[in-house]
């Protein structure tokens, strides 16, 4: 009885053994993982660095967008304002309901609020308002070119495409190929050949349609690696630049550029101390100069090529 139990203890100690060992090998390989990770983001977002960061001071901050002259809008709780290149205040314009989104074309900015879309002139006053539209509407993106106005509504998982007075000439995801939203992060934006291009966050990954809502086509799949969206709802907000998207994450808490097809090309940042749940509104003019608008403190951050 002895030797049996003597034998099953020396049994019990060999496994106890072997399991610290296979144990601690994986986690020197997940340390290891971890730390060559850190290394490969910080030597893929070595050609970006944060150039200036500004406090507006005029409430907390929601959106940017620049104009083709280089003008920097931005716009959070109760104000639109314009900040010429050097971020000198050109007009500040308040607003009775909080913004929540931005876009600048020609000489008209579109400025969104939950339920409507206003329209502001050059000079910063507010010559119309459209809408509301839909009734438990939650605007959380507005998109402009030479011929439309397009905005998301995450309430009714839908885009409305506008012309230039405010009338609805299409509604996008109430048939056909849904949109889905985990959460209320649902960007788009209308490229210059009338193509509409939006986040079905759900999906992880950034759609082509025409402006009818017909899908041509979608880059982008689940996952942390570099050309992948994290986490439900991702990716939380774009836009557009010359040779490709400028692209935002929650959750894990990065700014990347993609090619016209949708292939990674580098991080603008990916180590940072941003709050991984709250992730930044982007603007380029030229994708040499990033514009990211963070919430979580109110501060627009500019980042620039080295």
């Amino acid at each position: 009885m002895n030797k049996r139990w003597g034998s099953v203890i020396i049994i019990v100690i060999i496994l106890v053994f072997v399991s610290y060992i296979v144990f601690d090998v994986a986690l020197k390989e997940e340390r290891s993982m971890k730390s060559d990770s850190s290394k490969d983001s910080a030597q893929v977002q070595a050609n970006w660095y944060v150039s200036k960061v500004i406090e507006p001071g005029q409430g907390k901050l929601k959106a940017v967008a620049v104009t083709a002259k280089g003008n920097i809008i931005l716009a959070g709780e109760s104000y639109v304002a314009c900040f010429d290149s050097i971020y000198k205040m050109m007009w500040n314009t308040p607003t009775e309901k909080p913004v929540t989104a931005l876009s600048a074309e020609g000489e008209y900015i579109y400025a969104a609020t939950v339920e409507t879309i206003l329209v502001l002139n050059g000079k910063g006053l507010i010559t119309e308002e459209w809408g509301p539209f839909e009734d438990k509407a939650i605007i959380t993106s507005v998109t402009a070119n030479g011929n439309y106005v397009a905005f998301a509504d995450a309430g009714n998982r839908i885009i409305m495409v506008l012309d230039k007075k405010g009338v609805v000439k299409s509604i996008i995801g109430n048939s056909g190929e849904p949109f889905v939203l985990p959460s209320a992060y649902f960007d788009m934006a209308l490229g210059d050949n009338d193509t509409l291009y939006a986040a079905n966050p759900g999906n992880r990954r950034v759609e082509t349609r025409i402006t009818d809502g017909t899908l041509l086509g979608y880059f982008g799949e689940p996952g942390t690696a570099p050309q992948a969206f994290c986490g439900c709802c991702n990716p939380a907000h774009f836009a557009l630049i010359t040779h490709g998207f400028v692209t935002a994450e929650k959750g894990i808490n990065r700014i990347k550029i993609l090619n016209k097809k949708g292939e990674f090309v580098e991080f603008v940042s990916s180590v940072n101390k941003f709050i991984s749940s709250i992730p930044l509104d982007v603007a380029s003019l030229d994708g040499k100069v990033i514009y990211a608008a963070n919430p979580a403190d109110s501060k627009l951050y500019e980042f620039r090529r080295k």
